[in-house]
């Protein structure tokens, strides 16, 4: 019998860890292919090679990213294949199960829940006596009927074979994400959370963990993400891990999900002192501030707590941290939403991931949206419309901060500037991403493409339209962002010139002959006046640069920028700031 088990993801770098699961318990048995695709291949394509491999038996893992393009391709494979058994499982079809059977009649099975072993099941039926009402976890077809079996037992998950040692992924571990997981379940009930149905965590045997992370670290794997939902639910687990990857880390990188106001004093010192720089990074859910919401949602949040720990880890400069929040939950209205979206943001997270409630099947708070009185979308991925509290016209409004919150602030393209124009220029944060947001939509920006260049001007033509106190300071920090946003010398910028073309050869000849009035860091270099021509820009600021840049605000008067950018592949570009005495000082 030849098995395939597919699924499209929604990047090519991601890998599905379920199908290597299924895989790997079903070896020795059954061979089974896998077959990875993404939500934007065609669906032509994806049929195509799925008929190539002449499978018998096709089984599709299926989440909210994929389940609709996953279903267009099971009504063509049907078509051109009326004898494949077609089987579905993974959390989108695990919930609703009856549902999912009755609108799609092309799909003969569903497995529901944990899936290995009934996966296994299904097909020593299929290949055997056909006795499906064995098979528990399974949903069929007994003719018109629709049969839903009971759920199995929890697995031991030491007797899941490891799904991490095929061969044939070895070659792309380097340019592929690496899913791995310590264990299974969740100890919270977060009511908007698929996790929190299933009772209780199991752990994977530590040793065969850290044999697994062994041989993936070994075969040149470069970022492994654990999918654990909290992976520092036990401190003396979590301590043990941490210690492995720090001894053993071979330059690769961890991702977490964390519960940080559970986070030890003792881990985090630990970590600040042990932790190398960009090994770890930790994603943190922190959904809303408000605490009414957090207790109708049985969300158990101490933002106190949570404080310290990303304060801690963010002091120590070790550990890039991705702080998560969810607008639309219970009780929480426009201004509500503002207030949370500032409280974290003063925590100053490399990355501030701004996402819309989901009615995922199976969540208690699905099965509550009447109370709340949630609309939302029918189909995948089930995003809200609406509350009582939460109109749609508001969260169009926190989309568009969203928009230019991904552009800006996660893709660090211009943190000088957006760190100053938060906290001289506006309000708060969500404040200047809200404005910059309506701004953004008014121009019709949102429907065309950008180059850096681009988001450059389109930032400094709002800063125009809506004023700001200090414009020059603005447009300084923005050219020295944009300077140090190239690995190599720019052969264009987009605004005009402080110095003409005689006033610059002036400054970097005397770069060159006096550098130590640049500073003693760029007098080290040793560069020449022609490696400066070739390699570096000069522009005046109108602020003292090494003053700001050292915390002490900002001083008037004249400085040269010097941006030198070393002609070594990846070396990053260096810059430095010579204080004049005027504008005219040569």
């Amino acid at each position: 019998m030849n098995v395939v088990v597919a699924t499209l993801n929604a990047k090519y770098i991601h890998t599905s860890l379920a199908l290597r699961y299924l895989k790997a318990f079903c070896q020795g048995e059954f061979d089974v292919d896998i077959a990875e695709y993404t939500i934007k291949d065609p669906a032509m394509n994806i049929v195509s090679d799925l008929y190539a491999r002449r499978p018998d038996v096709v089984g599709f893992s299926c989440y909210i990213w994929n389940i609709e393009e996953t279903i267009v391709v099971i009504g063509m494979l049907r078509k051109i294949r009326p004898d494949l058994k077609i089987v579905l499982g993974g959390p989108e079809v695990s919930y609703d199960t009856d549902y999912w059977m009755r609108r799609l009649p092309d799909v003969d099975f569903i497995v529901m829940g944990e899936g290995e072993e009934t996966f296994k099941h299904l097909l020593q039926e299929l290949s055997g006596e056909r006795k499906f009402h064995f098979v528990y976890g399974l949903a069929y077809r007994k003719g018109e009927e629709i049969v839903l079996m009971p759920g199995r037992p929890k697995l031991n998950l030491d007797d899941i074979p490891s799904p991490h040692r095929f061969p044939e992924d070895v070659p792309s571990l380097a340019s592929r994400v690496v899913y791995f997981e310590t264990s299974r379940g969740c100890p919270f009930s977060c009511q908007f959370c698929l996790s929190s149905i299933e009772v209780g965590v199991r752990y994977f045997d530590i040793e065969r963990t850290k044999r697994d992370l062994l041989y993936l670290i070994g075969a040149g794997a470069k970022l492994i993400k654990f999918v654990d939902r909290t992976f520092n639910i036990k401190r003396d687990y979590a301590m043990e891990m941490f210690r492995f990857l720090i001894d053993n880390h071979g330059g690769c990188t961890f991702q977490f999900e964390i519960t940080a106001d559970i986070m030890r004093p003792e881990v985090l010192a630990f970590l600040q002192e042990h932790a190398p720089p960009g090994v770890f990074r930790f994603e943190i859910g922190v959904q809303s501030t408000n605490d009414l919401t957090n207790s109708l949602v049985q969300r158990r949040q101490n933002f106190t707590k949570l404080t310290r720990t990303v304060t801690m880890v963010k002091e120590s400069g070790k550990i890039d941290q991705h702080l998560d929040l969810i607008a639309g939950l219970p009780e929480e209205d426009y201004v509500s939403f503002r207030k949370t979206f500032n409280d974290v943001f003063a925590l100053e997270p490399e990355e501030l991931q701004l996402g819309f409630l989901k009615m995922l099947r199976g969540t208690g708070l699905r099965l509550d949206a009447e109370r709340w009185g949630y609309v939302y979308m029918d189909h995948a991925p089930y995003e809200i419309l609406g509350n009582d509290i939460m109109p749609f016209d508001d969260l169009m409004r926190i989309k568009r901060v969203e928009d230019v919150l991904e552009k800006y602030w996660n893709a660090h393209r211009m943190d000088r500037t957006l760190n100053y124009l938060i906290r001289e220029e506006f309000p708060s944060a969500f404040d200047f991403f809200q404005e910059f947001g309506d701004y953004w939509e008014e121009r019709g920006w949102q429907k065309i493409g950008h180059q850096l260049e681009d988001l450059f001007v389109r930032l400094w033509q709002f800063l125009q339209r809506r004023g700001v106190k200090r414009p020059d300071v603005a447009l300084g920090l923005m050219k020295l962002d944009y300077f140090l946003g190239h690995k190599y010398k720019p052969r264009k910028i987009w605004w005009q010139f402080g110095l003409g073309k005689s006033e610059q050869a002036e400054y970097i000849r005397r770069a060159a002959e006096r550098p130590h009035d640049v500073s003693p860091a760029f007098a080290a270099l040793g560069l020449g006046e022609k490696e400066l021509h070739k390699h570096a820009v000069v522009e005046l600021l109108p602020f003292d640069l090494a003053a700001y840049e050292a915390g002490g605000g900002l001083r008037e008067g004249p400085t040269l920028l010097v941006v030198y950018y070393p002609p070594e592949a990846d070396a990053p570009a260096s810059h430095y700031g010579m204080k004049l005495r005027d504008a005219a000082a040569v």
